[in-house]
């Protein structure tokens, strides 16, 4: 099989020289030859083969001196709209969003979490009325990555508060230029507008841009958010990136800073960060086989607790001369790159790990639960319509 999709890169190769081919033209026919995510079907950028297999046809482009789709760009597309869609999309919600999401002409965001629904989700305010064939959306989003820059987003609401709040949630695609939506940044305590709080005003979505049936919302969202923990915490990533990277870096060019019991915190570090990474490797397999399970939550758990652990062992490594800052200035990032920044700034942003993507607390309980099996906590509001609940 690796001999047939070497065969078929070269033979893209010889049709489109990435030498002469403009950039998206070369990215849009990759798309099309089925060599943009192998493991996804034929027609929609993929030739249903294993996805192991697009570590090759990377390598072969990459020699050949090809652009990429620059994923970090649309990490929540590429990460979470795009399963969602596959799973839940119809044929003509697939052949629309999939192709322009891969080449990155179209960003995605996601419009969850409320100031009153973070680690709750369910308890979204959101309403969306249904007029004619068309939805009407009003309510507030907060912690919107890549909202200043989207041309869409994956959007919970309500669409009946009449039943307990599990039941009466409906799953959407919002056009971001639509009128009525307004993206405010909401500033770090690293100085950056990474993050933004969305207001949704007479908001109007046609249901064709509906994922799921009506009341299916948070069925499509949880599968949504299993993705989004697999994209944080997963992936194919080469040894030794990210975090542990950087502390690996810092140990190697500054042997002056070495202590005996710091090596013994330095390799414990490594090894674990190996083994997240190789679990990691295998939920992203899940993944592609459309099967993200709460596994993922503890993978979750484990990439935040390292980031945290790693960037305070770096602070403690370098001292002094940790305290080194470049400045606060308010500024709006596309991605924020950790190696890019100094030690300080990995310590800071850590911090957001286990927030994001579903707090450290909330995922125990998942793991309790789901992997677990143990008896869930009390639930005094789980029968009751979310109209009746105190808020």
């Amino acid at each position: 099989m690796s001999t047939n999709i070497t065969d078929a890169v070269s033979e893209f190769l010889a049709a489109h020289d990435p030498a002469t081919t403009e950039r998206l033209d070369f990215l849009r026919a990759q798309f099309d030859a089925g060599l943009a995510w192998v493991h996804y079907p034929e027609g929609l950028g993929g030739r249903g083969l294993d996805r192991e297999l697009q570590a090759t046809v990377d390598r072969l482009l990459a020699e050949a001196g090809a652009p990429t789709n620059e994923p970090h760009r649309n990490i929540i597309g590429l990460g979470m709209a795009a399963p969602t869609i596959l799973r839940f999309g119809t044929d003509e919600q697939k052949a629309r969003w999939l192709r322009p999401l891969w080449t990155g002409e179209e960003i995605w965001c996601q419009l969850f979490s409320e100031p009153g629904a973070g680690s709750d989700l369910a308890n979204v305010a959101t309403s969306a009325v249904r007029k004619d064939d068309r939805w009407v959306v009003n309510g507030q989003k907060v912690w919107t990555s890549l909202a200043h820059d989207a041309r869409w987003a994956i959007l919970v609401t309500r669409t009946d508060p009449s039943v307990p709040k599990h039941n009466g949630l409906t799953f959407f695609v919002c056009d971001m230029t639509a009128a009525g939506v307004d993206v405010r940044p909401l500033r770090q305590i690293t100085g950056e507008s990474e993050f933004n709080e969305v207001f949704l005003d007479g908001v109007e979505i046609p249901d064709e841009y509906r994922l799921g049936e009506v009341g299916q919302g948070w069925a499509v969202t949880q599968n949504t958010l299993m993705n989004e923990r697999v994209a944080i915490a997963a992936g194919t990533v080469p040894r030794e990136s990210g975090a542990i990277g950087e502390l690996v870096k810092v140990w190697r060019e500054r042997p002056e800073l070495r202590t005996a019991a710091l090596h013994d915190k330095v390799l414990r570090f490594w090894v674990e960060a190996e083994v997240a990474r190789l679990t990691a490797e295998r939920l992203g397999q899940q993944q592609a086989a459309g099967e993200p399970g709460p596994e993922a939550s503890g993978s979750k758990i484990t990439y935040a607790r390292l980031n945290q652990q790693i960037a305070s062992l770096e602070l403690d490594l370098l001292g002094a001369e940790a305290l080194r800052y470049g400045d606060y200035t308010a500024r709006r990032p596309v991605i924020v790159e950790h190696s890019e920044n100094p030690a300080g700034w990995r310590y800071l942003r850590a911090k957001g790990n286990s927030i994001e993507g579903g707090t450290s607390e909330i995922m125990r309980n998942i793991i309790a639960e789901r992997v677990l099996q143990l008896p869930p906590e009390p639930r005094a509001d789980k029968d009751t319509p979310w109209k009746d609940l105190p808020r």
